[in-house]
């Protein structure tokens, strides 16, 4: 899918925000990481996407600078390979001098039972969203934030909270990057690192809906949802752009919720999803 940015996009914060900050997002080519890193350039920041597949950064880096009118450096980088990402940060850091943001985006995820999930592919899930937001921060904390200070937000989800259905592989890598997002809340405070964590949920234009069986939502669950609507990608961006912010300044260690109360509400039913056609239709991994 090709990525469009935001054509009529309306300002909550002053549109100087982030003037004179520097933002690393991984996966910022695509999806909520796209949205992510063209809110924080319409408020002033300068940025660099990294991706596996830079012909995608590169597309999505030339779209966003000319809507913002800010820098933005695309980078090919794997979250799994502690060598790509010092590489990469070098690069950025050769570039931009600073990394005053780092926001760890990169995800994989799928629907599949437990007993028909293979050890390749729980491992992979967890190598790609725990392993890799450890790899990420590690990096930027030794290379620029340990002596400077920053903010280090992760995206995780609402997963883990009851135990969803289908989804042993991700939410297990979301709770670990939670637990580890409060470990470094505490050792790094210190050098002036803030870490939080945002959990979206159902969130509408997104692979990630279409990939967890966005198709099969209807009106009645929209409803069942207390804010009344699905998420949008912008309502994501504009959650991280506040806690950057000067106004989160005391939020660190924690989980920023940004699903409208879905999570309470939502169905979790393994029984009922077990017998629909839906379950029927999925290959085993």
């Amino acid at each position: 899918m090709s990525e469009e940015t935001i054509p009529d996009y309306r300002y909550v914060f002053q549109k100087d925000l982030l003037r004179g900050k520097v933002a690393f997002i991984t996966g910022g080519g695509t999806g909520i990481g796209f949205t992510i890193t063209e809110i924080l350039m319409r408020h002033g920041c300068d940025t660099i996407i990294a991706s596996r597949r830079l012909d995608v950064v590169r597309s999505a880096a030339e779209k966003l600078s000319k809507a913002t009118g800010q820098r933005c450096l695309p980078l090919q980088m794997d979250v799994r390979k502690p060598e790509a990402i010092t590489k990469a940060v070098d690069e950025a850091l050769g570039q931009f001098k600073q990394i005053d943001i780092l926001v760890n985006n990169a995800a994989g995820n799928f629907l599949c039972p437990a007993e028909n999930l293979s050890f390749n592919a729980f491992r992979t899930v967890m190598e790609i969203d725990a392993h890799g937001t450890f790899n990420v921060s590690k990096a930027v904390f030794e290379k620029y934030m340990k002596n400077n200070g920053g903010v280090i937000i992760n995206i995780t989800a609402t997963l883990s909270f009851r135990g969803r259905v289908l989804q042993t592989h991700a939410g297990s890598a979301k709770a670990a990057i939670e637990a580890m997002t409060k470990h470094l809340a505490v050792e790094w405070g210190p050098n002036g690192i803030r870490m939080m964590c945002v959990a979206p949920g159902p969130i509408a234009d997104t692979e990630g809906m279409r990939r967890l069986g966005g198709e099969h939502i209807d009106d009645a669950m929209v409803k069942a949802i207390p804010v009344q609507r699905l998420g949008k990608r912008e309502d994501i961006g504009n959650t991280v752009l506040f806690i950057t912010s000067r106004a989160g300044e005391l939020l660190t260690g924690t989980t920023v919720i940004a699903d409208g109360g879905a999570w309470l509400t939502s169905e979790n039913n393994f029984w009922k999803i077990k017998n629909s056609p839906m379950f029927k239709q999925m290959s085993k991994m």
